[in-house]
């Protein structure tokens, strides 16, 4: 069931949506050289539980998911698309890094995503990570009412056709609101004019993700929750939770 949120629900999660922002930001900061993504973890959790959130990654079990999740961040290093798990790795020079973080505040959840580099960018980072930001920006536009889901996943598909890179089919973005999963489900490919109709009051967490090497293959990795490129090509993930409002699209999780 699809939930159509009030202003002032919308105003509750803008406030989860800045919890969010603030551990994206304090990763970003943390991460460098040698810095290993347990530590990043950490960082995000301090602020989470400064704000006096909780985490909505933490302990997550899907039915696809061999053990609940043991972070507040997903870590997704070089080849990893999406649900890196932090563990002890240590980050090197050029090292491609994929943050995720949810926030539950007071009953209403955030969920964001970033992607950068660490120490010097590799040939063809800076390129992927620009691209992504295209189609979530997309994305983003065709978030409004009177267009349907089919608008946002045709824009962001397209960017990624031109930019000649792939995408994991089976995964997008999806409502968000109590819960940080909810319906409807946000394709990131689509056709214009089809699927859901969008109306004031829809949240959503739009979620490109892009595979440098062109190919939407890609296969779970041993521990059952990080996803890979086949091809070992780099990809790259951006989020932003947003709300279809009367007035435009109202991005949630901005700093």
């Amino acid at each position: 069931m699809v939930e159509i949120k009030t202003a002032a629900a919308i105003d509750a999660m803008r406030e989860a949506g800045r919890v969010v922002a603030r551990a994206l930001a304090a990763t970003r900061e943390a991460a460098g050289v040698g810095v290993s993504l347990l530590e990043l973890d950490e960082a995000a959790r301090t602020v989470i539980e400064e704000a006096g959130a909780t985490s909505p990654f933490l302990g997550y079990r899907p039915s696809f998911a061999p053990t609940p999740f043991p972070g507040v961040i997903c870590a997704s290093v070089n080849d990893a698309i999406v649900h890196g798990i932090p563990t002890d790795y240590r980050l090197r020079d050029g090292d491609l890094l994929s943050v995720d973080c949810g926030a539950e505040l007071d009953g209403w959840t955030g969920d964001a995503a970033i992607t950068f580099s660490v120490g010097t960018p590799r040939p063809g980072d800076e390129e992927l990570v620009a691209a992504t930001v295209r189609a979530l920006e997309a994305g983003i536009a065709a978030a409004v009412a009177g267009n349907r889901m089919g608008d946002v996943s045709s824009a962001i598909g397209r960017v990624a056709e031109e930019a000649r890179c792939g995408m994991p089919a089976d995964f997008g973005g999806h409502g968000i609101g109590r819960r940080m999963h909810e319906d409807p489900h946000v394709p990131n490919r689509g056709r214009a004019g089809r699927g859901f109709p969008l109306r004031a009051g829809l949240a959503l967490a739009i979620e490109p993700m892009l595979m440098a090497g062109g190919s939407d293959a890609y296969h779970a990795d041993a521990d059952g929750w990080t996803l890979r490129t086949d091809d070992g090509s780099r990809a790259a993930h951006f989020e932003h939770t947003v709300a279809v409002t009367a007035e435009g699209t109202r991005v949630l999780t901005l700093p």
